[in-house]
């Protein structure tokens, strides 16, 4: 059993001749059908109707002007309907729709020769009338619908690249928020332990007199400097995509505090006037513990020896205060020499906005640094 090849598999060259083709075929058919084959001049101007039909993309009014006669003299309806149908899909001009097809109803209409036009049967003229009117709207009609359709189904082909546009963009938002999301905790618990290896081994450095020890201490503290530089560097790509209003989990919360001030190796008061059964957010609890942690170490690295005062409070509308206040730098106590890369505070700010609080930090007179930040309740 052989199957009918479908137009898909024929060649290129072939699909797109054969909507051309086909309908100057079909016309020179319906000349030949109505005229006879003896030459004339209604098979003529016929045939010339039919053959005009493969200019009918390029220049469809020409055509059509040039398929009239074959309505008027040849009786033929294939030409001058394809070559009108061809003009409502390519033209927008409604008046001009409207008068073509007039033209067309009245080709059809008027008798050849126009003298043979009569009114003696008034029924037979109406009827006359009606198929000429009938014959002129068809191929506007459908001509229109495929227009519209093709215009439907274009927009639909837009609005689908733009829906695939949006996920692409959702796509990368997404993306960018988990960048800078893994860049805040990356500096917030790299940075912060690192700097604490280093302060470590400069303490092991002084104090120890084994020279072997004392080499391996200074190693480790050039080894963290290091680490904090590059980390430095991938914050601040990382950075670059944007910022986020959630958090990675699990994170610390204020119980943490305790535990992060005793491994902080620093000098620190800690007060926490806050009542023990006030319920907070998860996300509250987690920025002002980040605060505090990042505080501890921008006062490890810049102000060596100092005294810090961790205080936490509440205010009459129950908003979490989170104070972090060092004093000037111990001049006896050698500086770590960790780098900074800047995105500490940022990222600080950008939390305590997101949660809708707000984040202060400036220097002191005495020569320290103070970091305060408030917090809703519920964030």
């Amino acid at each position: 059993m052989t199957t009918v090849p479908s137009l898909r598999t024929l060649p290129p060259r072939v699909r797109t001749a054969l909507p051309i083709v086909v309908p100057a075929l079909i016309a020179a058919v319906d000349a030949l059908l109505v005229n006879g084959p003896k030459p004339g001049l209604d098979l003529g101007v016929s045939l010339a109707a039919a053959v005009v039909l493969l200019w009918r993309r390029r220049f469809p009014l020409v055509v059509f002007a040039a398929t009239l006669p074959g309505i008027y003299i040849g009786y033929i309806w294939f030409a001058p309907m394809i070559a009108l149908y061809t003009v409502a899909t390519l033209r927008t001009d409604r008046r001009l729709l409207a008068g073509a097809a007039a033209l067309l109803a009245a080709a059809h209409f008027l008798p050849y020769p126009i003298s043979h036009l009569s009114f003696a049967d008034r029924r037979d003229v109406a009827i006359q009338f009606v198929d000429a009117c009938v014959t002129a709207a068809t191929p506007v009609a459908l001509g229109l619908l495929t227009r519209t359709r093709r215009e439907l189904g274009a927009r639909l082909d837009e609005l689908t690249r733009s829906r695939a546009r949006e996920d692409r963009l959702l796509a990368d938002q997404v993306l960018a928020t988990e960048r800078a999301r893994l860049a805040r905790e990356m500096h917030d618990v790299v940075a912060h332990q690192v700097s604490l290896i280093s302060l470590q081994a400069g303490a092991v450095q002084i104090s120890t007199g084994d020279e072997q020890a004392r080499e391996g201490a200074r190693r480790i503290r050039e080894l963290s400097v290091r680490t904090l530089e590059e980390l430095r560097h991938m914050v601040g790509i990382l950075r670059a995509a944007g910022a986020d209003t959630e958090e990675l989990t699990p994170q610390p919360r204020l119980a943490d505090l305790p535990r992060l001030i005793e491994l902080s190796a620093l000098d620190v008061t800690y007060e926490n006037a806050c009542a023990p059964e006030a319920a907070r957010s998860e996300a509250v609890e987690r920025a002002a513990f980040r605060t505090v942690q990042e505080a501890l170490t921008n006062a490890r690295k810049h102000a060596p020896g100092a005294r810090v005062r961790v205080r936490l409070a509440e205010d009459a509308a129950e908003t979490l205060l989170v104070e972090i206040r060092n004093g000037p730098p111990d001049a006896t106590v050698p500086a770590p020499g960790l780098p900074g890369g800047g995105h500490g505070l940022v990222g600080l700010r950008e939390r305590a906005q997101s949660l809708g609080g707000t984040l202060d930090a400036h220097a002191t007179r005495e020569g320290g640094f103070v970091v305060r930040a408030g917090f809703p309740r519920e964030g």
